[in-house]
């Protein structure tokens, strides 16, 4: 008897393992849908003896929302890239770059928006593209699309030459 009820504590313990091993094998990686997708942005300038493009660096660089008090780059110094979300909600995009002193360019992105569905468990992620692009010209020379998806890895999006 006592033999017939240790194997059974031994089965319902081994029941047990294997049923909580097997439970957190089943539990959704939402970590890609945590990330919100980006636009990197590489500060540029032409090379004026070979006429190439090269990495520059921006003393002081705070970015704005267009229309409201949202504040998405603050008093960034030695800038040589930097990210930008875009909207979810509307198919453009309005910053403000406002350089040391009153300088001020503004850039519209406009963007595609298309949500797709990843999981029941993590729910719709958004994939954005770049369709176009507008700017002042007040320090801003230039911008090159290099990539017009907006991504959680880095990629480089855009060059923007000053």
């Amino acid at each position: 008897m006592r033999k017939l009820f240790n194997l059974t504590i031994a089965a319902t313990l081994l029941y047990a393992l294997t049923s909580l091993l097997h439970a957190c094998s089943e539990e959704p990686d939402c970590s890609m849908t945590d990330n919100r997708g980006m636009i990197v942005c590489n500060v540029c300038q032409v090379d004026p003896t070979l006429g190439t493009a090269m990495r520059d660096t921006l003393d002081s660089l705070t970015v704005t929302a267009a229309g409201t008090d949202s504040v998405i780059i603050n008093r960034m110094a030695q800038v040589t890239a930097f990210s930008l979300p875009l909207q979810y909600a509307a198919d453009s995009t309005e910053l403000i770059f406002h350089y040391r002193g009153q300088a001020t360019d503004t850039l519209v992105i406009r963007h595609t928006n298309q949500p797709y569905f990843v999981s029941m468990d993590c729910g719709y992620q958004m994939q954005q593209s770049i369709t176009d692009i507008r700017y002042t010209r007040r320090s801003i020379d230039s911008i090159y699309i290099a990539n017009p998806e907006a991504n959680i890895n880095g990629t480089k999006n855009l060059d923007i030459f000053y």
